[in-house]
């Protein structure tokens, strides 16, 4: 069948076998993945978006609903997606009606995509092809995040984020951006802590000041 949904969906579903590496633990692991709540969330949002198009009043919020209540994942019919998005886990993420998200884009739970107006008219992130976004994070207002960037988990993002960069921490900062491809080699466990260094940068600085002043000091 020749159908925009099917074939975005189809995509979803190999994104999920890229992604997740419980899905290739054994042959037979695949099979599993037909219980994924965040392939379930992406069957139903597709559906609803494409009744929305149509401007078909109630049913598309109506699916959204459903699919909330058995997937704990609520999107906004409105929302735009690329094809081949995969929510994993997928608990308590929240995406709101003006959001756009590009292609082959990996989400964890608690996410949250949302709006800082209460006028109507674009008020939530477009995320780019390629984007991990950890879980916790929280994107807010019409920012843009570049392709190809990774959101550390519980990172809260309120400005734009260029391409090929990874950010942490609250407000987000970029810590590396560039000459790296983001999803390959990804390592959220890893990451750098801009604070811890800028707090060893003082600490270095104090030490130098101290014995400037005090020649026999010592730590």
């Amino acid at each position: 069948m020749d159908s925009p949904v099917i074939n975005a969906f189809l995509q979803d579903i190999r994104q999920a076998l890229r992604s997740d590496p419980a899905l290739k633990a054994y042959y037979w692991s695949r099979l599993e993945i037909v219980l994924y709540p965040g392939l379930h969330a992406m069957f139903l949002h597709r559906i609803a978006h494409a009744l929305w198009l149509m401007k078909i009043p109630f049913v598309p919020r109506l699916i959204s609903q459903i699919s909330r209540f058995f997937t704990g994942i609520e999107i906004h019919p409105g929302a735009k997606f690329g094809p081949g998005v995969f929510i994993d886990h997928g608990n308590g993420v929240v995406i709101g009606e003006t959001a756009e998200i590009g292609e082959s884009v990996l989400i964890y739970h608690q996410v949250t995509l949302g709006g800082t107006s209460l006028l109507p008219g674009k008020r939530h992130p477009t995320i780019g092809n390629g984007v991990m976004i950890g879980a916790g994070a929280k994107l807010f207002g019409p920012i843009t995040v570049g392709n190809n960037s990774q959101i550390a988990g519980g990172a809260i993002v309120t400005r734009d984020i260029p391409a090929d960069c990874v950010v942490v921490g609250n407000p987000a900062r970029i810590v590396k951006r560039e000459g790296l491809r983001v999803l390959e080699t990804l390592d959220t466990m890893h990451l750098p802590d801009p604070i811890k260094s800028r707090l060893e940068k003082l600490e270095r600085r104090a030490d130098k000041l101290e014995k400037g002043f005090y020649p026999d000091y010592q730590i």
